[in-house]
């Protein structure tokens, strides 16, 4: 089977044909998440890998400093359309750009960020199928000269149902009305990982398990063909017209699948932008253990 939006993913040989589009804007956008002592992660821009070599052309997005909501507690929450308007004029992106996203962890990062301007109205964005990985793998050229684009105008048209809050999530524990699936790994879903990362063990009530992680193919660092994936969201969500809310522990890994379930061509489709960083934390809510 063809992906419905293949659009949504380019190849590195479309990307090297297109380097010099003037319309083109290439970022890498990676992000390190550490392992503190004790639990929880250290948030590490990929900046410094970034300038050490990266795509020739391309510059580099910030999600942290300048696409995250900073004046709340939990990490990494969508800014307003007003702020991520200004962030993204001031890099050249406007809404009418071809703007292509890679980074260097299993697209992840690059999905976030390819959601984020989809939600905004960017219509013409991409992730790079394989990211950095593909493209050094091929032995393409790297530059650490940084992109210089000139700033632009982003005129925003927000899509707020392209995110869930806790209350839709709830609506969905007491109903399940919709179809709610977790993109964090197997011992995380289950519970086996003793709660470590996020403080509480297990997921939310009803919801299924797709890792955003086995969504790529560890040999290549591409995404698996289109049959493999609709093959892994099939028969947890079987109606592509079905409302589907994807959750992790930040709203990254959530995107992967968001991203993913866009190519299949689901058509409704958000994601829980404060997952388990906000779930696990309250302890009035329920966790399942399995």
């Amino acid at each position: 089977m063809a992906f419905a939006h293949p659009e949504y993913l380019v190849s590195t040989d479309w990307l090297a044909e297109h380097l010099d589009d003037p319309n083109v804007r290439v970022f890498e956008s990676t992000v390190f998440l550490r392992p503190r002592d004790g639990g929880g992660y250290r948030v590490e821009s990929g900046r410094a890998e970034y300038e050490s070599g990266h795509i020739p052309g391309a510059g580099f997005l910030d999600l942290q400093a300048d696409f995250s909501d900073n004046s709340q507690r939990l990490r990494f929450m969508m800014p307003s359309a007003d702020a991520f308007a200004e962030a993204a004029g001031r890099h050249g992106i406007s809404e009418s750009s071809t703007l292509i996203l890679y980074d260097r962890l299993g697209s992840m990062w690059a999905a976030r960020l390819w959601w984020m301007f989809r939600s905004m109205g960017c219509r013409n964005a991409a992730v790079l199928d394989g990211g950095w990985r593909r493209w050094s793998d091929e032995g393409r050229p790297a530059s650490t000269e940084e992109a210089s684009y000139a700033p632009a105008a982003f005129t925003p048209s927000a899509d707020l149902d392209r995110f869930a809050d806790l209350a839709e999530v709830n609506a969905f524990v007491d109903s399940g009305g919709s179809c709610l699936i977790n993109a964090l790994g197997r011992d995380q879903h289950s519970g086996a990982d003793g709660g470590r990362t996020y403080g509480r063990a297990g997921h939310i009530p009803g919801s299924t398990n797709v890792p955003a992680m086995e969504l790529i193919d560890p040999e290549t660092g591409l995404y698996r063909p289109s049959d493999e994936l609709a093959g892994m969201f099939a028969e947890v969500a079987p109606d592509k017209s079905q409302r589907v809310v994807t959750y992790c522990g930040g709203g990254i890994a959530a995107s992967n699948d968001a991203l993913v379930l866009s190519l299949l061509g689901y058509d409704n489709v958000a994601v829980y932008d404060a997952s388990m960083s906000e779930y696990a934390a309250n302890e009035s809510l329920p966790l399942v253990v399995d």
